[in-house]
Order: structure tokens, then C-alpha cells, then sequence
């Protein structure tokens, strides 16, 4: 369902938004009296992509054609203040030596268990494979936390119709009975614009307190 933008949501990304700091531990996140929702996926699910459309600016997060480059938590706000949004690093794929890995699974792990102002997770995952292990490895994550998440779906501009729906319902299946996950998923495509009203949507009214 697109959502049509209010006049909250509107005045929330009309402002420019702006890079606030990388953090390469959870010791170096900002106090936490402010709302903050979290972008998680693949190395190559097009999170990079996703947050510069949703703020209406090109290059706000840093894309690259080298799976794994976020290796730390790159956070952003809008001028107006009142809430963050935390890029998370991307996980599987990455091309980087194993400890390095690890550590970014370590400070992941630790973020999502350890951030009381943290209000959801957007759990991307790529519409031309669907969610993949390392997908439920996540989730498994958060339903133990008891961290709200939603399910978004990238390039679903690069599906047909019929293989699109197909998606949509084996995804809304695997999350059925997970605790933590809100039931609606929300279908996007950076490169055309679908879906990022309803996004925009959905995190204005988390900053607004709904």
C-alpha cells in the first residue's frame, strides 16, 4: 500500500539531512536520547542506494560497487532533529579478511542488544533472491532482542510482475510467526522510486511516536 505524504512527513525530509559520524564501536554512538531507526542488509542489497532516495539526496550515504566498503555505523540525521537513521554494515559477501568480519558482526550484535532508543530495524532484502540465511540470522537476532523490524525489498523494479508477487508472498511467509517482525512488508525500488512514500511514512510517524 503506498502511503500519500502528510505534512509530517513532508516537513521531515524537505530539510537536508546530514552525516553526523561513523562509529567503529558501540562506546562511540551519541547518547541515546534520540529515536533512531536502523538500516540492515546484504553487502549488496542497495542499502546505500535506498537511504540517499529516502532523504531526496545523491550521495548523503556512500555507495560502491565493492561489496562490504560500510564497515562501521554511519549515522544521519535531518536538520530538524528528532530522530537518527543508522546505517548498519552490510553482512555476507564481504570482501575483507575473516577478523574483520567479525568484528563488524560483534559491533551489529552489540548495537542491536544494547541501544534502548533504537525503535525499529528495516531488514532489506533483495526482491531478485528473496531472504537468504544470512537474512534469518539476522532476524533470529532481533526477535531474540525483541527489536521491532520491518522487512523491505529492494530492486523489485528488476522483476516481473508475476515473480514479484511470488517474493513478496515466500517472504511474508518466512515472517509469519517471528515475534519481532512487523507484518507488513514494504516494496521498493531506489532506481524508480516505489515505495519510498510509504518508507518515508513509516519513519515519520516512529519519530512522531506512533
Amino acid at each position: 500500500m503506498t502511503e500519500q505524504p502528510d505534512d509530517t512527513t513532508r516537513l521531515l525530509f524537505a530539510r537536508p539531512w546530514e552525516f553526523l559520524k561513523g562509529c567503529v564501536r558501540v562506546s562511540d554512538l551519541p547518547a541515546d536520547d534520540t529515536v533512531e531507526v536502523a538500516f540492515a542488509g546484504r553487502s549488496n542489497v542497495g542499502k546505500s542506494s535506498l537511504i540517499n532516495a529516502l532523504v531526496g539526496q545523491r550521495a548523503l550515504a556512500r555507495t560502491s560497487n565493492t561489496p562490504g566498503r560500510t564497515q562501521e555505523l554511519n549515522l544521519f540525521a535531518p536538520q530538524a532533529g528528532g530522530i537518527r537513521i543508522v546505517d548498519m554494515p552490510g553482512y555476507g559477501f564481504a570482501k575483507a579478511p575473516k577478523p574483520a568480519v567479525e568484528k563488524w558482526n560483534k559491533l551489529i550484535h552489540q548495537f542491536l542488544r544494547g541501544r534502548p532508543n533504537l525503535r525499529r530495524v528495516y531488514v532489506l532484502v533483495d526482491a531478485r533472491h528473496g531472504p537468504k540465511a544470512n537474512d534469518a540470522t539476522v532476524m533470529n537476532e532481533l526477535d531474540k532482542a525483541a527489536v521491532s523490524y520491518q522487512v523491505v525489498l529492494t530492486k523489485t523494479d528488476k522483476l516481473a510482475e508475476k515473480d514479484a508477487t511470488a517474493v513478496i508472498e515466500a517472504t511474508q511467509k518466512a515472517i509469519a510467526k517471528r515475534p519481532a517482525a512487523h507484518p507488513q512488508i514494504i516494496v521498493t525500488s531506489s532506481e524508480k522510486g516505489i515505495g519510498i512514500d510509504t518508507l518515508r511514512h513509516e519513519i515519520a510517524r516512529i519519530r512522531e511516536g506512533y
